[in-house]
């Protein structure tokens, strides 16, 4: 099958190299840099079980999703509407697409503007982009989907790729246990620039995980959705199965890029006010990582 990656970032390049170690045909959609040291040497895979290095495809243009059955959209959530622009006139009439970000409504974001078929999928994954053509794998790497037509097949796919699907019936509720876990973690990380293993070692942390886990959750059952088994319980797993991870918002704000905190703690800010629900340190998570950002804005 011909699978592209649109946003071959540390997400994207993880399952695409796997796809592409299973014998897929795989193009990466990415930056020039990273796609020209791809194109050259094929991507570096360096994870928890081989090192190698995984011949692929690589294009700077989403006109590389011509063709493919399979899209994997692994853009910031910042840029989904952009990627579904340029996505758009080139993706094949039969092709679906498969939301591997973080938030909760990016796949209804695509599919408002795409005909083709969106699903979304919750990703459980540590990894990060050491440099040009180089992903590092820190452990994990499981997704949750919901039911469809294609569900199986594509359940079967990854499978075969070394990587575990879900297939949930409440896949909405799984988008929000990632969700209350990217809250969580990610702002905290950021602005120590710890990551999570030392993190939840500091005075006082875990008191204020617990309790933005509770605002989310106040917030989620007021929007109606359930989210399912022990949360906290999740959140703690966390620091033990990804201890030397980085939040991605932290690898933002380290390399004076934008990060998604508006589509996580600044998602369910602006949900709790929308229902009249108080979320008093999310907001302080989302103001203080915003004054990061404008802070490295004026540096550069």
């Amino acid at each position: 099958m011909k699978i592209a990656v649109m946003g071959a970032g540390a997400v994207g390049c993880y399952y695409g190299g796997m796809l592409a170690r299973a014998g897929h045909a795989v193009v990466l959609i990415g930056r020039l840099q990273h796609v020209a040291a791809v194109r050259r040497d094929g991507l570096f895979m360096d994870t928890q079980s081989f090192q190698e290095h995984v011949p692929l495809q690589a294009s700077p243009d989403a006109s590389g999703v011509q063709g493919a059955k399979l899209v994997l959209c692994c853009v910031k959530s910042t840029d989904t509407e952009n990627a579904a622009a340029e996505m758009g006139p080139h993706l094949d009439p039969d092709a679906v697409l498969l939301s591997l970000q973080n938030g909760v409504d990016n796949a209804e974001r695509l599919q408002a503007l795409l005909r083709q078929e969106v699903l979304p999928a919750v990703v459980y994954v540590a990894t990060e982009m050491v440099g040009p053509g180089h992903v590092k794998h820190h452990g994990r790497g499981e997704l949750v989907i919901g039911p469809s037509a294609t569900s199986e097949e594509l359940a079967k796919l990854f499978a075969d790729a070394d990587i575990p699907v879900e297939i949930s019936d409440n896949v909405a509720g799984a988008l929000w246990a990632k969700l209350i876990l990217n809250c969580a973690y990610n702002a905290l990380s950021a602005i120590t620039q710890m990551p999570y293993g030392r993190l939840v070692q500091g005075e006082g942390v875990e008191n204020v995980m617990r309790d933005v886990m509770q605002e989310c959750l106040a917030v989620a059952k007021g929007a109606g959705v359930t989210v399912p088994g022990d949360m906290w319980q999740a959140v703690q797993r966390i620091a033990q199965t990804m201890a030397g991870q980085l939040s991605s918002t932290a690898q933002d704000l380290a390399r004076g890029k934008p990060s998604e905190i508006d589509h996580l703690n600044g998602f369910v800010l602006r949900k709790g006010e929308a229902l009249g629900i108080a979320t008093p340190v999310n907001r302080v998570l989302h103001t203080v990582v915003k004054l990061l950002e404008a802070r490295s804005a004026i540096s550069r």
